[in-house]
Formats: C-alpha cells, sequence, structure tokens
C-alpha cells in the first residue's frame, strides 16, 4: 500500500516533470524539496511508487517519471483545483466581458482559454434540443438579395444570404416576415423544419416564389443549429509539445479534425464535485487519444442547453492549473450567457 510519504513524492514528482519535462531522481526531490529525510528513503519510496505502477524509468539508469495511472492519482488524490488569481479572473472577465452572438462569445472564450492553459481549447456549442426560435429577420440587400437571419433563445444567432425578389418589394418582404415569424415565434426549433414546410400554404400566391428561397435557407440554419460541433483554438500547441507524445501527434490532429470524436468523448465525462473532470492517456485509448488527455467542466446557456468546454493536451500538462482555468471559464460563460447578454 502506498505510504503517505510516497504519495508527496508523488506529488512533487509530478509537479517537478510537468515544470521541467526532465525525469525526477532522489537527489533533485531532496535538494529541491523539504521531506527532511535522506535520498535513500526517498529512493525507497521512488521504488514502492515504481512497484504501485506509479512511477516509471523512461531510460536505464534515469530518474522517473509518472504513468498515467499516477496521473491519476495525483488528480484524483493530490490535486487542488485552486481558485484563479485577481489577475487571471479580470482577464476572463475583461476578455469575454464584450456581449456578442453566441459565435463570437465562444469563438473568444477559446481563445482565452488557449493562452490560459497552452493547451487545445475545445468548446461545444450547446445541445439545442430544447432551444426556441426568437425571431426571424429579413433584411433586403438589393433588388433581388435578402439576408435571413435566425435568432433562439439561446443566443445563437445565423444567417445565410439568397436571391429573392423581395429584396426589392418593402411590402412583401414585410408580409414574408410578418407570416414566417406568426408561424415559428417561440416554437421548439425541433419542430421547425415540420413548420416551415405549412408556410407555403399560408402566403398569397404571388408571394411563393419569392418565399421559397428564404424558406430553403431557414431549413438549413435550423439544420446546422441543431448538429453538435466544436469551436477549436490553440491547436499549434500541440506542435510545441510534440515531443511530449512518445508515437505521432497525428491521430489527435485527426480526433480535433473530425470532431465526432470528442464530442463523444465529452459526452462521457462525468464531473465531479468541483463540475470539472479529466481523462488521461489510456483511459482515452477507445477514441485514438491513449497518449493525450482532456480536462472538461460544463456550462449552460439560455433555455436549459448544456454543453462542455475543455482544452486537449500531452498527459504531462499542469493539471491543477488547467482545471481551474477550465472551471472558471466555464463557470463565467454560464454567467454571461444566463445574464441573456447574447443578442
Amino acid at each position: 500500500m502506498t505510504s503517505e510519504r510516497s504519495l508527496k513524492v508523488l506529488r512533487v514528482i509530478v509537479q517537478d516533470y510537468v515544470s521541467t519535462s526532465e525525469p525526477v531522481g532522489s537527489k533533485s526531490i531532496v535538494e529541491r524539496h523539504s521531506f527532511g529525510v535522506s535520498s535513500a528513503t526517498i529512493r525507497n519510496d521512488m521504488a514502492q511508487l515504481e512497484e504501485d505502477g506509479l512511477i516509471a524509468a523512461p531510460h536505464t539508469s534515469s530518474g522517473r517519471v509518472p504513468t498515467d495511472k499516477g496521473y491519476r492519482v495525483f488528480v484524483d488524490q493530490l490535486t487542488e483545483v485552486r481558485p484563479l488569481s485577481t489577475a487571471q479572473r479580470n482577464a476572463i472577465e475583461s476578455f469575454l466581458g464584450e456581449t456578442g452572438d453566441l459565435d463570437e462569445v465562444l469563438g473568444r472564450t477559446v481563445r482565452l482559454l488557449s493562452q490560459l492553459t497552452s493547451q487545445v481549447a475545445l468548446a461545444q456549442y450547446p445541445s439545442f434540443g430544447t432551444a426556441r426560435i426568437r425571431h426571424v429577420e429579413l433584411v433586403a440587400l438589393g433588388p433581388s438579395r435578402v439576408m435571413v437571419v435566425l435568432i433562439t433563445d439561446t443566443g445563437r444567432v445565423d444567417q445565410g444570404t439568397v436571391e429573392s425578389t423581395a429584396g426589392g418589394d418593402v411590402d412583401q418582404l414585410g408580409r414574408l416576415r410578418e407570416r414566417i415569424n406568426a408561424v415559428l415565434d417561440s416554437k421548439p426549433l425541433s419542430d421547425a423544419a415540420a413548420l416551415l414546410g405549412t408556410i407555403g400554404d399560408a402566403l398569397e400566391p404571388g408571394d411563393r416564389d419569392a418565399a421559397m428561397p428564404i424558406v430553403a435557407s431557414l431549413l438549413a440554419q435550423v439544420a446546422a443549429t441543431r448538429h453538435d460541433r466544436l469551436v477549436i483554438s490553440g491547436a499549434a500547441n500541440l506542435a510545441r509539445t510534440e515531443r511530449d507524445f512518445r508515437g505521432s501527434i497525428y491521430p489527435v490532429l485527426e480526433a480535433i479534425e473530425e470532431q465526432v470524436t470528442v464530442l463523444r468523448l465529452f459526452g462521457e465525462m462525468d464531473l465531479d464535485e468541483a463540475d470539472v473532470a479529466a481523462r488521461i492517456g489510456a483511459e482515452n485509448a477507445d477514441y485514438g487519444l491513449g497518449e493525450a488527455s482532456v480536462v472538461a467542466s460544463g456550462y449552460a446557456a439560455p433555455g436549459g442547453a448544456l454543453a462542455r468546454l475543455g482544452v486537449l493536451g500531452p498527459t504531462r500538462m499542469d493539471y491543477s492549473t488547467n482545471m481551474a482555468a477550465v472551471r472558471a471559464v466555464a463557470r463565467y460563460l454560464s454567467r454571461l450567457l444566463g445574464e441573456d447578454e447574447i443578442r
């Protein structure tokens, strides 16, 4: 059974290895940390940790590095999700405090999280199963062009531009806007496709041809809005940490590009009492991410929509800092969206 002192040794091995990327030996532990025991005693503790599969020697006669199991024990038993510093909290509020639509806010969120953690940052769009349509706006861009804007109560704004003769007829554009909103206003997004199919029958014959491309645009926007997807920032950070991957980083890049893999992984991560979760190395092997770790939290959007926010990187990551950053950003994002500041 791993002793209390051995666990403390594991803690400093993880912290020193994350900091230096060099294997950690007993001599450096004694020199850098106040254990009050000899190098021989620390070597005995390290031997116990190695026997328990928590550390390993990457080379003969080298120091030791944490294993995936060691990182798991560190995250579960030894790390603390510390509050962010005042400067970090101010940076979050300053960077995310500006208003904008959901796309813009999520884009700013992942850029900030990537900067705070030096990892790949990922934000899942909220699940829009309970979302409702707030408004459809039609804007004339010319005699035969119309911008079609779909706004949901979750703050999501989608738009498209279509060719329609309604662009040159203010009265016709007004009638189409009124009829479409009468049908869709406050209706669940999940019902929108079926409802759009009924609009033609409710229009005047002279308005139907002009309405067809507008309805087609709305159908495409509804389909895109309901599709799960990620916003990603910081993929270049993987290149800077490439030597932390024993094999190739290409499986990780492919998983990020395909998105569905990460979305599945997010969906299976259960948050702990601190509202954060970590999946480490081999725990992700079924997703082709056996050499990567993922730290995630959850955020809520208006209308009860829920989604995940997190970072992905090598197993040699600063779990304490990353967990604190992910949790803090997710909580601020929930508060921002909950205050309905997204327009």
